[in-house]
């Protein structure tokens, strides 16, 4: 399972490909005894996934035992013991990809002639993801983290690395003239590189970050230059080799003061819409609203999801697998307030209980 979802990955699996372009995701479970029915639950849908694959008479034949080779990789790929909220697979012609997501899912089997995204943009949504840099005088890592983990990112020229070990330090400390660790040229330089790496990959994949260090550390890179005004120090050393757990939670508190302050803010701006009538509130206001590209900010709370139907217009609800329910409605939205340059914002349950868990800022 692919550990981190980018925008450019996701750019990649909308792209158009061969008939059938087959999509298979169903919710899963991280504890027992809940997690028991996953693999019976897999089969089921390779199953029901194969059969509608094999009797589609628009495949041909070549095609259609590739894509079915496909499938079952992408099965014995995955991981179900280390399962989150929910799975998502894909396969096609010369390809399969599995995806593991912090979020529920429904369950479904799609076939067309693209892979069925939504699911994916929401959680790579909801995910907030951020950057965290750990930095020692012979060490810099770049690790990619959530509300639920952190994990090192080797890619970019990450990890940067050095050696210590001076030729001349033996003449240098009969003379008196040690430098610190990050007061030498050396340092400055290995440094530097570090900053100009980390700002390409801030330019192509911009989130929040964290630096993390020694006070030293932090002030020469601070010298250097500015990371944006997303970054955040944090002032501990010692992590530049991790543990991923160790990042993680030298980073959890800042994050959740962040995701409260930005909570407080969306919150706000949702009542000053309300007073200037550009408010959508709940799940059909803001349907129709994001169908019409006027959502400028979308909040939804991070557990939000209903079953809806299409009827008159409007959407009212409905029970799962009733004859034309929709159980993604929510992901669906998000997806599409995305694609018309929303900006979304998932804020803890409870938050949007008077705007019906789902509201929107009107642009006009």
């Amino acid at each position: 399972m692919d550990p981190v979802l980018t925008t450019d990955a996701l750019a990649k699996l909308r792209q158009p490909r061969p008939y059938p372009a087959v999509s298979l995701v169903m919710p899963t479970h991280r504890r027992e005894p809940e997690n028991t029915q996953d693999p019976v639950r897999l089969r089921n849908l390779v199953a029901q996934a194969e059969k509608a694959v094999q009797e589609d008479p628009k495949v041909p034949r070549e095609r259609r035992l590739d894509v079915l080779d496909q499938l079952r990789r992408a099965v014995a790929e995955t991981d179900l013991v280390h399962a989150e909220d929910g799975l998502v697979i894909y396969a096609a012609q010369g390809e399969y990809q599995v995806w593991s997501v912090a979020r529920t899912v429904p369950e479904r089997v799609v076939l067309a002639d693209t892979f069925l995204t939504r699911n994916l943009v929401a959680a790579q949504a909801a995910e907030q993801p951020y950057w965290a840099l750990a930095v020692a005088a012979d060490r810099v890592s770049l690790w990619s983290g959530d509300p639920e983990r952190a994990a090192e990112r080797p890619k970019d020229g990450f990890p940067l690395t050095r050696s210590l070990e001076d030729p001349d330090v033996e003449r240098k400390e009969q003379i008196g003239d040690v430098p610190s660790t990050f007061q030498d040229e050396d340092a400055r330089h290995f440094l530097r590189e570090a900053h100009e790496k980390l700002r390409a990959v801030l330019a192509t994949e911009p989130r929040p970050l964290y630096v993390l260090g020694s006070a030293p550390a932090l002030a020469l890179l601070e010298d250097l230059g500015s990371l944006g005004p997303d970054a955040m120090t944090i002032q501990q050393g010692g992590l530049a080799e991790g543990p991923a757990a160790a990042v993680w939670q030298a980073v959890e508190p800042l994050r959740q003061a962040r995701v409260a302050a930005a909570t407080a803010t969306v919150v706000a701006e949702l009542d000053a819409a309300r007073g200037r009538r550009e408010f959508a509130g709940g799940i059909d206001e803001v349907w129709q609203a994001v169908q019409q590209a006027r959502v400028r900010l979308l909040a939804v709370e991070e557990h939000y999801r209903t079953v809806v139907r299409q009827e008159g217009g409007h959407l009212e609800p409905a029970q799962s697998g009733d004859a034309g329910s929709r159980d993604d409605m929510v992901d669906e939205i998000v997806e599409q307030a995305l694609e018309s340059g929303t900006e979304v914002r998932f804020v803890p349950d409870g938050t949007l209980e008077e705007q019906g868990r789902i509201a929107g800022v009107l642009r006009y």
